[in-house]
């Protein structure tokens, strides 16, 4: 069987899995779901006000999801954290400090040729970088559902790679695709703030009716024919009603709310913390918490491990907006560097994540 290929390093302890749930279920539902009730009930608030979340995802779980990629890899590699019982006697701590110090250089070195070649193409090809990223963070967000429905809630019907597949193009397409469709002069807006800054322009083609008609045509019969298959497949089905009503939620919350908010909503409080359940579920220390019920000291633990990392992103975001050709000194041009910046932290995050997949037997 496909599942039976999947590491048991991939599977969290049974122990630690119910407080998983407040950053698996809770953390992305309530905000997720009062947002949508909302807006569909006619809420409108600032323009200066959609940019909150985004402002707060910069310390909030947003940008520090990833901070500790120099971590997750090498525990995910080496199957423990740093304080296994095998680890106590002299020469295995020192081989395992060996064992870290190789993987942060091999992080190091992915995060500086990834980063660097992709800000390269955001000037030299705005545009081009733009629909890169588009591209590049519906795959990320898509991925980053498999683990949490596999690892936490048992998903049984992602028990085969193309099942995983096909919930992925789905995952990723609700916060990429579907604001197109309800707020097509806003998503434009948007990505204009990422490409003006470095001397680039929106076509106007995507955003006709007859392409938004068929793309919401094309994402409906996606997500239609993945929850059928699925269905069909899962042996415990109340996790496939999960996965059902996230989808069906979702798909509700990108058409009721506005495009920068919801994005920047979903960012900070479902796509990260979800990743920080992963990350924290690969660190011994962490895992010895949660067993006892206590999610606090594994999230401090996770946010010292985090704060430097995510210092330097600040920083380099400032340096962005330094360099930038033609940066807008207003509130939205500040956002639309600080998500180039996000972008250019994304493909190197992307490549560690997809090895965190690849060592977890998913694909």
């Amino acid at each position: 069987m496909a599942l039976a290929r999947e590491r048991a390093d991939a599977r969290v302890p049974p122990a630690a899995r119910a407080p998983l749930r407040a950053l698996v279920v809770w953390v992305p539902w309530l905000p997720v779901g009062v947002a949508t009730l909302a807006f569909a009930g006619g809420l409108s608030i600032p323009p200066a006000w959609r940019y909150a979340p985004l402002v707060v995802s910069v310390v909030a779980f947003g940008m520090p999801h990833g901070a500790v990629d120099w971590a997750a890899l090498p525990r995910a590699a080496a199957g423990r954290g740093d304080d296994s019982p095998d680890l106590r006697r002299p020469w295995r701590r020192t081989a395992a400090a060996r064992f870290a110090r190789r993987w942060l250089a091999v992080v190091g070195v992915v995060y500086l040729i990834a980063g660097s070649v992709y800000a390269l193409v955001w000037f030299r090809a705005p545009l081009v970088a733009a629909g890169a990223f588009l591209a590049l963070t519906w795959f990320h967000w898509g991925q980053g559902e498999i683990h949490p429905l596999r690892a936490v809630l048992d998903a049984d019907h992602l028990d085969a790679r193309w099942r995983r597949g096909l919930t992925l193009a789905v995952r990723g397409a609700l916060p990429m695709g579907v604001p197109l469709l309800a707020f097509p002069d806003r998503y434009r807006a948007v990505l204009t703030s990422f490409v003006a800054p470095f001397g680039g322009s929106v076509p106007a083609w995507p955003f006709t009716a007859d392409a938004r008609l068929a793309l919401g045509a094309a994402l409906g019969s996606l997500t239609l024919a993945t929850l059928a298959v699925g269905y069909r497949a899962a042996a415990d089905r109340r996790a496939w009603v999960v996965d059902a009503g996230e989808t069906g939620l979702l798909w509700a919350y990108f058409l009721a709310v506005p495009p920068v908010f919801a994005v920047g909503l979903y960012f900070c409080c479902w796509h990260a913390p979800r990743h920080v359940a992963r990350v924290i579920a690969l660190d011994d220390r962490a895992v010895a918490a949660l067993e006892g019920g206590r999610l606090a000291p594994a999230l401090g633990r996770f946010a010292r491990e985090a704060a430097v990392p995510t210092l330097v992103a600040l920083v380099g975001c400032a340096g962005l907006w330094w360099v930038a050709p033609a940066p807008e000194p207003t509130l939205a041009g500040a956002t639309g560097v600080y998500l180039v910046a996000i972008a250019v932290l994304t493909l190197p995050h992307v490549v560690v994540v997809t090895w965190l997949d690849r060592i977890a037997g998913y694909w």
